[in-house]
């Protein structure tokens, strides 16, 4: 019985090894689609470093920071109306909205502005250290996330 066995365990491994012995040529098939997506990709990446080309260290005024998106949204709108040349910017953090205006290069650009935005929102307005936009393309102001 232990022959038996020893002899198909010789075969197999005979028959195994002449059978992985053609390594000669190899067959890829490849979907089309794959290099539809390398692509799309490609062009994804040039969207996202030409967007980071056009950002630098800088600095924005806090104007407010709360966990009420109406109280976000409503001093958003106050902001607007009373600085339109101020880009603001609402942004989600969880728990809090951050509504954070401008994209100033020096500080004292920032703080040039900010005793008059003090003047509407009394307390909680600071100059905070940012990612800026170097030229600021006119969009609508969305939500970031």
């Amino acid at each position: 019985m232990t022959r038996l066995i020893l002899f198909f365990g010789l075969m197999v491994s005979v028959f195994g090894a002449a059978a992985q012995t053609d390594t000669s040529s190899v067959v890829v098939k490849k979907d089309p689609r794959i290099d539809l997506l390398v692509k799309k990709q490609i062009e994804a990446n040039e969207i996202v470093t030409r967007d980071l080309r056009r950002s630098a260290a800088g600095f924005r005024i806090l104007v407010i920071n709360t966990t009420d998106r109406a109280k976000a949204v409503e001093a958003k709108t106050k902001m607007y109306q009373a600085f339109p040349e101020l880009k603001s910017y609402l942004i989600f953090q969880s728990p809090k909205f951050h509504l954070k205006v401008g994209n100033f290069k020096e500080r004292s650009e920032a703080e040039a502005y900010l005793e008059n935005i003090k003047q509407s929102f009394p307390s909680g307005v600071y100059v905070v250290r940012d990612t800026i936009e170097v030229d600021p393309a006119p969009s609508n102001d969305s939500i970031e996330q």
